[in-house]
């Protein structure tokens, strides 16, 4: 990456690089020496540990609810003068909870007061346990906690103007053709044995032995090796068409979002983003979907995923025999209708601007 950068840069000049041995260059040029006592540097870490949201939220409403701040807020007629007391504020709408603090249908309201606004997109957004998803991802997240006007549009200009994610954000391009409706890091070197026992321990040994395999035709995938574990798992292997990526479209789409999240996660964080990985999988996993219209810890637990910004306690509940198999096979039933649904729309989306083959 490093090297790349700089052949860019002397890309624009017009020069000829010519070598120069070391044992040549006896008097050393003074830029090129090594500091003998290197300069202090001080490197600022932005890590927020205790947010304490809740009484940041009863603050910031209470000033919010000041005669004098009244008209800063735009909250659609919501805070309204009281027109015995000019020194209270009548609240409409907006319902109180228990500590104190105003809401709209359980959601906490975020005046502007304060820029609460801004710390809780940051963390949602630039966090370690956010690792920059997109706008969508960030409003679906977020509407179920908190509320102020415009609040979409104002996500959506502050995830534009990152700059980590106009570096990473892949580029998307129209294919052609009409479309057919785990997060383990390995190396691409690794022999076809070791990627066996991560598949035999990552995927089999938690999601069981899957019915088929959609892949594409790399080497490893048509190895006798591989054809003979599936044939004695009882998996059918579906090989991809060639040059057609959309027939493992889901797939494909995922890798996507994993490799845009570690160029965020390398660029943030430098050498040291391999110690973020389980971080990076707590992200994707507590991440909004679009297909299945929930995230995917939310789905498998059936509760919303802690996190710094979504502080309310969770609970304890109990499921136990005919009522358990009930609700779990409603949530299968459920996920699949929503993953067709999307499948469906997909596919429209992409047939308007394809044409079918003529023969």
């Amino acid at each position: 990456m490093r090297q790349h950068r700089w052949l860019e840069l002397l890309s624009d000049y017009d020069c000829e690089i010519h070598y120069h041995p070391g044992k040549v260059n006896v008097i050393a040029n003074a830029l090129s020496r090594k500091e003998r006592e290197p300069p202090l540097r001080v490197r600022v870490l932005v890590m927020t540990f205790g947010l304490d949201l809740p009484r940041k939220f009863l603050n910031s409403q209470t000033e919010a609810r000041k005669p004098e701040n009244i008209k800063k807020e735009d909250v659609g007629g919501m805070l309204v003068k009281n027109s015995k007391d000019l020194e209270k504020v009548r609240t409409e709408k907006l319902e109180p909870r228990a500590d104190g603090t105003l809401c709209l249908n359980g959601r906490s309201w975020l005046p502007c007061y304060g820029d609460l606004r801004t710390v809780i997109m940051h963390e949602s957004h630039k966090s370690k346990y956010s690792i920059h998803p997109g706008y969508d991802k960030m409003y679906q997240y977020m509407k179920k906690l908190y509320w102020w006007p415009n609040m979409k549009a104002d996500i959506a200009t502050y995830a534009s103007k990152c700059l980590t994610c106009a570096k990473v954000k892949a580029e998307h391009q129209k294919p052609s053709g009409l479309l057919s409706a785990i997060f383990t890091p390995i190396r691409e070197t690794d022999p076809m044995d070791i990627l066996a026992r991560i598949y035999l321990k990552e995927v089999v040994t938690r999601h069981v032995i899957p019915i088929s395999i959609i892949s594409d035709r790399g080497p490893r995938f048509v190895s006798n090796f591989w054809r003979s574990l599936q044939n004695t798992l009882g998996t059918r292997l579906d090989m991809s068409t060639v040059y057609h990526p959309e027939t493992d479209s889901q797939s494909e789409r995922t890798i996507q979002t994993l490799e845009d999240m570690l160029r965020a996660c390398a660029i943030d964080f430098g050498k040291g983003w391999v110690n973020h990985l389980p971080l990076v999988k707590l992200s994707y996993n507590n991440s909004y979907h679009a297909s299945i219209k929930a995230a995917p810890f939310e789905a498998l637990y059936g509760r919303k995923c802690r996190s710094p910004v979504c502080w309310t306690e969770v609970g304890e509940a109990q499921i136990l025999g005919p009522e358990l198999i009930l609700k779990t096979t409603e949530k299968i039933v459920q996920i699949k209708q929503r993953m067709r649904a999307a499948r469906d729309q997909q596919k429209i989306y992409a047939d308007l601007k394809r044409k079918p083959i003529e023969f």
